[in-house]
């Protein structure tokens, strides 16, 4: 899980912060998922307040994850301290559980999420894509949370 290696983190630019994440957020919020986006909200692990952020739900074998591309983002340490949260479309909020996952089970999740989304997400896995080997997948997963969502 979180170690030293897994301290990575590629900070969002302008345009992300405020024009793609702020689009995606109020889409989410109008009810319309787009490829199984979210507003993810779980309180802020200083202040107690929540905090949000769109996030791509991944539907794998039954099961649902949440994957932070970027690494190490102030919701996976938000969420790492509160263990629950809410995903939230529409007016519909839906609270959860989350476990992080170790890094010898994400390969396959990693595979999965690049597969359904490297057009959006792709810059930042450097290079890395749903076609890597699972060792090339296992070598990148230390900075990569996932986080099983019941």
């Amino acid at each position: 899980m979180a170690d030293s290696t897994s301290r990575r983190y590629l900070e969002p630019g302008w345009f992300t912060r405020n024009v793609f994440n702020r689009t995606m957020a109020g889409l989410t919020k109008l009810g319309l998922s787009v490829w199984g986006s979210r507003v993810l909200a779980v309180r802020g692990r200083k202040s107690g307040e929540w905090r949000t952020t769109p996030v791509n739900l991944l539907s794998y074998k039954g099961e649902r994850y949440l994957v932070a591309p970027r690494g190490e983002a102030q919701w996976v340490r938000n969420l790492r301290v509160a263990g629950t949260g809410e995903l939230r479309l529409g007016r519909r909020a839906e609270v959860f559980t989350a476990t992080e996952l170790p890094d010898e089970e994400k390969p396959a999740l990693l595979r999965a999420y690049l597969e359904r989304w490297k057009f959006e997400v792709g810059v930042f896995f450097d290079g890395v894509g749903p076609d890597a080997s699972d060792g090339e997948l296992s070598r990148i997963a230390p900075g990569y949370p996932v986080f099983r969502i019941s």
